[in-house]
C-alpha cells in the first residue's frame, strides 16, 4: 500500500503575485486544504494561503516563498502528497485509485493477466493499465470490464473487450474502398 498519495498538481499560475492553480484529484476540490501541510517529490512542505475554488473545480492558493508570476511558473508540473493516514478509511465498497497499483489482475475464469500498473484519465473516463507477459493493455474502468475489486483480498478481475480484426475482401481495401 502507497505511504504517500498524490493529490494535486501545480497546473498553472494566477496573476502576478505568484498565486498557483492546483488541479486537485480530491473529490471536492475544497478538500486539498483541509488535510494540512502537503509534501512534494523533493521533500518541501507546503501550506496553501488564500485558496479559492474557481467554478471549473482548480484551486488558486499561495505559498510561502513565491512571490511572483516567474517563480510560480518554475512550480508548474509540481505533484502535491500528503500522508495516507490523513485520508480517511475507504467505505466497503470503495477504494483509492492508489490501492489498486501493484494489485494482480486475473480473467474472470482465474487465468493471470498481469500487475496492476496505473490507472489514467484522458478525460473519457478511467482506464486501467495492466502489465503482464503478455505486454501492456489498456482496460476501461468500468463495471463491465472490470467486474470485481476486492482491495483487501487482493483481487482485481478484469474482463477486457474482445479485440476484433476487421476481415478484408480480396479485392477491397481495409475500409471497404
Amino acid at each position: 500500500m502507497t505511504e504517500r498519495l498524490c493529490i494535486g498538481v501545480v497546473a498553472g499560475v494566477h496573476g502576478v503575485r505568484g498565486a498557483l492553480r492546483i488541479k486537485a484529484f480530491t473529490a471536492d476540490p475544497a478538500d486539498l486544504t483541509s488535510y494540512g501541510a502537503l509534501t512534494t517529490e523533493a521533500g518541501q512542505t507546503w501550506r496553501l494561503k488564500g485558496a479559492s475554488v474557481d467554478p471549473k473545480g482548480v484551486v488558486t492558493a499561495k505559498i510561502d516563498g513565491v512571490e511572483d508570476r516567474t517563480q510560480a511558473e518554475a512550480l508548474k508540473g509540481t505533484k502535491l502528497y500528503i500522508e495516507r493516514g490523513a485520508l480517511p478509511e475507504a467505505d466497503e465498497d470503495e477504494f483509492y485509485i492508489a490501492d489498486l497499483i501493484g494489485l494482480p489482475a486475473e480473467t474472470p475464469t482465474g487465468e493471470p493477466l498481469g500487475t496492476i500498473k496505473a490507472v489514467y484519465n484522458f478525460g473519457a473516463g478511467d482506464v486501467v493499465e495492466v502489465g503482464g507477459e503478455q505486454g501492456e493493455i489498456l482496460v476501461p474502468f468500468t463495471l463491465k470490464a472490470v467486474p470485481v475489486v476486492d482491495v483487501k483480498a487482493r483481487r482485481v478481475v478484469i474482463d477486457p473487450p474482445e479485440l476484433t480484426e476487421a476481415e478484408e475482401d480480396e479485392d477491397q481495401g481495409p475500409h471497404g474502398d
